[in-house]
């Protein structure tokens, strides 16, 4: 299934800068970043449990929000993208011109 992972970490000190490099670490072990804070990850169910087990122990729940949106397993039609034609299927991890 697909999933995207959208985050917004407090980097005001050294304490959230470097939350910041680990929620962005782990995410890259998953997925395939799309924007600056914005990764879409093909992982299966014990997957997800573990990548929201591992960001909920990383990040500050009072100052950190971290949203994941849960596109299934048919979302080529549920994803639009205007403007830049390269494209990601992470998938097959195949840059899609």
């Amino acid at each position: 299934m697909l999933v995207i992972i959208a985050y917004d970490v407090e980097t005001s000190t050294q304490e959230g800068r470097t939350r910041l490099r680990k929620v962005a670490k782990l995410c890259v072990n998953y997925g395939q970043r799309v924007q600056n804070s914005v990764f879409e990850c093909s992982v299966d169910p014990a997957q997800l449990v573990e990548i929201k087990h591992q960001l909920e122990k990383m990040i500050d729940p009072d100052s950190d929000n971290i949203r994941i949106y849960h596109m299934g397993k048919n979302w080529e039609r549920k994803i639009e993208t205007l403007g830049k034609s390269e494209s990601y299927n992470p998938d097959s991890g195949v840059l899609f011109v």
